[in-house]
């Protein structure tokens, strides 16, 4: 098979696909990505078994239909040096042999036999639940939910972001047991109420991929696969299987303390302060009373200590609580608003983080901090 394309086109769709080839495979084909070519469309797949990512290209100059795979890294590398240009690739799939041509010069590759390259799961037909998802409100609740989710290998359902779909809108949930985020829409049209666990590698592909998008994402899934597909794209995942944990249970109701605070003030004096923490713990303490907000932090191993105040509006009960730094950093920093609520009941119970003065009503962001006992200094 023969076919005429422009090198910048190529590029960019196999760096897209190439995101989730891993460094080490399991199976050598999969250091390979699959370049196949039906009635004018250049179709091209990179899998890594638990997900499979394609894309497709049209072909304005061809001639021959086939399939062949070749290393990702190599083709990746080769494309970057070329400027935009229509570039001529001659294969033949007899030997797996690839030549390219440019305007000035030819190069050969070695390719692999596309039949050997895994195929993408099918959903099961009579299981499979199908729905438009408007694509902001999927990269947002992904981007606001992922940098929550956990690495544990003993609970693994964790390591994912929970997708709740409802009559009343869209969840996007995720928690290392540590810290909890939920995103929800009310602008999403549900027609059947369900759930899934999407792991955490494909939400990132999904991540980097859905900001160039601009139409909506067909989302498709059964009880073990996910399909999202939208523009020439498409991505099939392999789910989390398992029942993921009573979310709600954990976030505190009645939470009479409010304090809001600049939330870069806040993030930038946690950072400072937090340099002081014990490297074992990251604690620091907040002190919080009327217009004032104390931070501060200790390592009594390097007998070093920080204090630092900075001014706040809070209704509530005096209060010392104590969170470790870094991940209240890591919340802040994910929040979009210039100020934030952070709503309280005691210092043993979790503490409730929330962007003021959200502009868009259907949405609602809630991220939730689990405390830390302070040591008094």
């Amino acid at each position: 098979m023969n076919f005429v394309i422009s090198s910048s086109q190529l590029l960019s769709q196999l760096q897209i696909v190439s995101r989730v080839v891993n460094s080490k495979n399991a199976l050598p084909i999969l250091d390979n990505v699959l370049l196949s070519v039906e009635d004018g469309i250049l179709k091209i797949t990179a899998s890594d078994l638990e997900s499979t990512i394609s894309t497709t290209l049209p072909l304005e100059n061809y001639d021959g239909n086939g399939v062949i795979a070749t290393d990702t890294k190599k083709i990746l590398e080769i494309l970057k040096e070329f400027s935009e240009q229509p570039l001529t690739f001659n294969i033949n799939t007899e030997d797996n042999r690839i030549d390219m041509e440019s305007a000035d010069g030819k190069y050969t590759l070695v390719g692999v036999d596309g039949a050997d390259f895994p195929q993408a799961t099918q959903l099961k037909a009579d299981k499979t639940i199908s729905t438009s998802i408007n694509h902001d409100v999927l990269y947002n609740g992904i981007n606001s939910t992922i940098f929550a989710t956990g690495d544990d290998e003993l609970r693994p359902i964790m390591n994912g972001i929970f997708i709740e779909l409802q009559e009343s809108g869209i969840n996007f949930v995720a928690t290392d047991a540590h810290k909890l985020v939920k995103y929800t829409r009310r602008d999403v049209k549900i027609p059947t109420e369900s759930s899934f666990i999407l792991p955490k590698k494909p939400a990132n592909i999904l991540k980097g991929i859905l900001p160039k998008a601009a139409e909506d994402v067909l989302l498709e899934f059964d009880e073990k696969n996910a399909v999202f597909s939208f523009g020439s794209i498409r991505l099939v995942c392999r789910l989390l299987e398992g029942v993921y944990p009573n979310y709600n249970s954990v976030i505190p109701r009645e939470n009479p303390n409010t304090l809001v605070v600049d939330r870069v003030n806040l993030s930038t004096s946690l950072r400072r302060v937090g340099m002081f923490a014990s490297q074992s713990s990251n604690l620091v303490g907040l002190k919080i009373s009327g217009a004032s907000l104390e931070m501060s932090a200790q390592d009594m191993d390097f007998s070093i200590s920080a204090r630092e105040h900075i001014a706040c509006q809070y209704e509530g009960d005096e209060m010392e609580i104590g969170f470790k730094s870094n991940f209240l950093v890591e919340i802040l920093n994910n929040i979009q608003t210039p100020e934030v609520t952070i709503k309280l009941s005691d210092p043993t119970r979790a503490g409730i983080i929330l962007p003021k003065d959200n502009e868009n009503p259907d949405e609602e962001v809630l991220m939730l901090l689990m405390p830390m006992m302070i040591n008094k200094m």
